[in-house]
């Protein structure tokens, strides 16, 4: 099989394709493209092949071509482009030109090595709002449905009125236009479909580090208290090993407060939640947007509805309600290698069946009694109110390392 040539090409066509780039094209015997970027070959006299649906087609088509081939692409086709898709999987040379984040950052007048960069084409917006959540500055690729007023109603709903926006549209194009907006302007403003987005953050917003006061979260009354403790939770999500693409669950969330700290850092990778009790999942929904946290939260007792999410890297188990063995049987089947399973039990029944339940199914568990007190005024002096004890069981499967 012959090298495949794969070109990048802007909004303006031939107009600034390199007298090189534009006669491999015309000396090529099979040009391949989506329907924009053939148009801009109306001349051609070779076969064309316009890339439609699933890449994986597009991949056994080329396997075995015989011609010269050549591929025409937006821009540089290895930033979130089909490059990075074919490389590993058929012979291609890569000849990328501008990209549209390249030209927006460059209309701005500003520098971009220092950005964020998101690409929301194709995708779900599901976790943006933790991923842009405190970053200064941040570039987002956009389709027809994750528009430019799509994405700034969803920063609104999460309050995140810190940031600016630029837009450019068709950059490069004839039709070229660049604007900045207030997100509440963006919102009701309409936009060519071929656009890039930056935000940019021009006031301090809101900062979580890790260990959020429960005083923060809104909470069940008049029973309030049903929270996983600031100091129990920050020592549970580090026995989970967490890291930035991690896929989490969070068994019994109730207010959310170890699902939310869990989603910022696990920022590229995707949470789960599941909690029984309807009027919880009220309150975790106000504290998700406070927080600036995107999960995905269902209404519902464990095991079932797990079937709904994706296999996990961490589980954390905050109740059980005396049901650990079905629950276990999901967890430990679902969980990926290397993956941990981390309970809180209150009582010494629960935690001796935890242990022997997850012994019986090739599980190792290393136990940490967390008795905890906390400093409180009395008149002049200072006491300490104890409380609750807790067994914090971190799990991994046996061999694993």
């Amino acid at each position: 099989m012959q090298v495949i040539k794969l070109i990048g090409i802007g909004a303006d066509g031939k107009a600034s394709l390199p007298r090189l780039y534009e006669r491999w094209i015309y000396e090529s015997e099979l040009l391949v493209g989506g329907e924009r970027h053939l148009a801009f070959f109306p001349d051609y006299q070779g076969e064309t092949l316009t890339i439609r649906g699933s890449l994986s087609q597009l991949v056994e088509r080329l396997r075995h071509e015989t011609k010269r081939t050549v591929i025409i692409a937006s821009g540089d086709p290895m930033f979130y482009g089909i490059g990075s898709y074919l490389a590993d999987k058929l012979p291609i040379e890569v000849y990328p030109t501008v990209s549209s984040v390249q030209w927006a950052f460059a209309k701005m007048g500003e520098k971009w090595q220092d950005a964020e960069f998101i690409s929301v084409h194709g995708r779900s917006m599901k976790g943006l709002a933790q991923r842009i959540d405190g970053c200064e500055k941040v570039a987002i690729l956009t389709d027809e449905t994750n528009s430019p007023n799509a994405i700034a109603k969803y920063l609104l709903s999460y309050g995140m009125t810190e940031y600016r926006a630029f837009v450019g549209e068709n950059l490069g194009g004839r039709d070229e236009r660049c604007r900045f907006f207030e997100l509440e302007e963006m919102a009701d403003a309409e936009f060519s479909p071929l656009n890039v987005v930056i935000l940019q953050k021009t006031k301090a917003g809101p900062a979580w580090p890790l260990g959020i006061d429960d005083n923060e979260f809104l909470q069940r009354k008049p029973e309030k208290g049903l929270i996983t403790k600031k100091e129990i939770r920050v020592l549970s999500i580090s026995a989970l090993r967490l890291h930035a693409e991690s896929v989490v669950w969070d068994i019994g969330t109730c207010t959310g407060s170890v699902a939310i700290e869990a989603a910022k850092i696990a920022r590229e990778g995707a949470v789960f939640a599941i909690e029984k009790n309807a009027h919880d999942i009220e309150i975790c929904k106000e504290n998700l947007k406070k927080f600036r946290v995107d999960l995905t939260l269902v209404h519902g007792k464990a095991p079932e509805h797990l079937d709904k999410f994706a296999d996990p890297d961490a589980v954390f188990i905050g109740g059980t309600s005396g049901e650990i063995g079905p629950l276990l049987d999901v967890c430990c089947r679902r969980l990926k290698r290397n993956g941990r399973i981390v309970i809180n039990a209150v009582t010494i029944e629960t935690l001796a069946q935890a242990v022997e339940a997850l012994k019986q199914r090739g599980f190792q568990a290393d136990i940490t009694l967390a008795q905890i007190s906390r400093s409180k005024p009395i008149l002049e002096l200072t006491r300490f109110d104890a409380l609750n004890p807790i067994y914090i069981i971190a799990a991994k499967r046996e061999g694993d390392e």
